[in-house]
């Protein structure tokens, strides 16, 4: 302990004789260190970012979106529905033993008018089975009732930011805004939601029921939807879910074995894993980045070291001399390697700390300096600095001491 202890300060004496080309060093572990700090703490805080957008999304949700390009003139004469319809909804909810609620979905982007304000914003028709799938919450006045919903009454809820569009700081509850020419009363505001998955914010909507968002939004004839959606029972239930509303929609669109359908279910962890293997993919590029920095910067500490073993062949001379052992003179140039890697890791760390405080209060991203990131960046540096100083630190310990002293 104490031979390491004074290797340390030897170390330390010898990196400020020369203070620029130590600094120059120090700067390129600085950058590699920075970035994969920054890189980790990307990584951890979209990974939880996307792990609350799909909570968001509701609680083992399964969706069956309609793929209008599939079906031909050709299926239509046969008999295939023409889209998903409500009672592609009733089916599931009959007869999918792993489905809690099912709902529909229709929506449509709109200009929307208000005494206060004028703007486009997402119009959605929906059942009450909607706000227990979907989780959207009543946050003051009241749903529609199912009277309401089979007499297609033109009532609405908006979501926290189609109300500050619409009506600024005014509590829309009660008041009246226009789709085109009909008049809508709304009903209930929503508890915010924030943004979805696919980017879209989730609280920039209104709520109606699909009857009248069907007669009156977007007239449409079947009783069409454009989504239908699913909470299975439970999470160990999901891909159970899956596999029933595949098999009811092949059945009732008469898909055959083999053939493609007009339609695709996806779950709620579909989702998750899809944009998870994107995100490790992209954390993989921008580490492989940080690693060929952290290389080079390696390749510089490396290159230092070997010219200051050259430098100091007279000093290793007298050492030998004295009775330094090779082992002794090794553990000395080892050490000034890692004491300058490790210096441009707590360096780079102080950085990736720095950026990564600008860009959580000046961009609002959820990244944070986490336990792991700080062990891997020290050990990072540690390693760096014993991989690139061994050669170093092996050639000052094999120097001749007689032609060490004879140099000059």
């Amino acid at each position: 302990m104490n031979a390491f202890l004074a290797a340390v300060r030897v170390a330390l004496v010898a990196l400020l004789r020369s203070p620029l080309r130590s600094v120059l060093t120090v700067l390129g572990i600085l950058v590699g260190i920075a970035a994969v700090v920054v890189v980790t703490a990307l990584g951890e805080g979209a990974s939880g970012r996307i792990g609350g957008q799909i909570e968001s999304l509701g609680s083992n949700v399964v969706y069956v979106f309609d793929v209008p390009k599939a079906r031909s003139g050709a299926k239509r004469a046969r008999g295939s529905a023409a889209g998903l319809t409500d009672a592609d909804a009733e089916a599931i909810r009959r007869d999918a033993t792993a489905v809690a609620d099912v709902s529909v979905f229709t929506s449509s982007t709109t200009q929307v008018m208000t005494a206060f304000a004028n703007g486009k914003t997402q119009i959605v028709g929906a059942d009450l089975f909607y706000f227990p799938v979907r989780g959207f919450e009543l946050a003051a006045g009241r749903l529609w009732t199912h009277a309401e919903e089979r007499s297609k009454a033109r009532v609405c809820l908006i979501g926290p930011s189609a109300s500050a569009k619409l009506f600024g700081n005014v509590d829309p509850i009660g008041r009246t805004l226009r789709i085109g020419r009909n008049p809508y009363r709304v009903i209930g505001t929503l508890v915010p939601k924030g943004q979805s998955p696919f980017g879209d914010d989730q609280d920039d909507r209104i709520l109606m029921p699909v009857g009248t968002w069907r007669g009156h939004v977007s007239p449409t004839m079947g009783n069409r939807v454009h989504m239908i959606m699913a909470s299975a029972k439970g999470f160990e239930r999901a891909d159970q879910a899956v596999q029933e509303i595949d098999a009811i929609m092949r059945q009732r669109h008469r898909i055959r074995e083999g053939n493609v359908a007009d339609f695709v279910v996806g779950s709620q962890e579909q989702f998750r894993a899809t944009q998870e293997r994107v995100l490790k993919v992209l954390s993989l590029l921008l580490l492989s980045v940080a690693a060929v920095a952290l290389f080079v910067g390696g390749v510089g500490v490396m290159n230092i070291m070997l010219v200051t073993v050259t430098e100091r062949r007279r000093e290793i001379g007298i050492r030998m001399a004295l009775g330094a052992q090779p082992r002794d003179i090794q553990l000395q140039f080892l050490v000034e390697a890692v004491t300058l890697t490790a210096l441009g890791g707590a360096l780079g760390l102080a950085l990736a700390g720095s950026l990564v405080a600008a860009a959580r209060y000046g961009f609002g991203w959820a990244m944070s300096v986490g336990p792991a990131a700080v062990l891997l960046a020290i050990g990072t540096s540690l390693f760096v600095g014993l991989v690139f100083g061994f050669l170093p630190a092996r050639r000052a310990a094999h120097v001749e001491p007689m032609e060490a002293l004879r140099h000059e």
